[in-house]
């Protein structure tokens, strides 16, 4: 288990359908996920592997390029990492609604993830 506390937000994005963005701080990128729904505890979803965004979507907010809608924050903080493998991700957040544990686990395919939140 690791102690250093990295940043992570969570971004509604509006386009093409509603979703929400969720972005794990790495090195130097950002390991995301699509989720379909609002997250609200206790949460547990088919998450979609997104591709690696760049690290200033932590903070964003507007337009996204190419016409693909707009991003707004619907909660930011940081995590500490439990287990974090190929596989599964396991972490704590802490931010302004999305506290507590996730576990995202590869599911049958490598673009679909099974997401559990569990609020303290």
């Amino acid at each position: 288990m690791s102690s250093i506390r990295k940043r992570f937000s969570i971004l509604r994005h509006d386009w093409p359908i509603l979703h929400w963005d969720f972005f794990l701080e790495r090195e130097t990128d950002l390991q995301s996920w699509r989720l379909p729904t609002e997250p609200k505890a206790p949460y547990h979803v088919v998450a979609e592997a997104n591709f690696p965004h760049r690290l200033l979507y932590l903070d964003y907010e507007g337009p996204v390029s190419n016409d693909r809608g707009s991003v707004s924050i619907w909660d930011k903080g940081t995590y500490s990492v439990i287990l974090m493998d190929s596989r599964t991700v396991i972490v704590d957040l802490t931010g302004t609604h999305a506290s507590g544990r996730w576990t995202i686990e590869m599911a049958a395919t490598d673009d679909q993830w099974n997401c559990t939140w569990e609020a303290p």
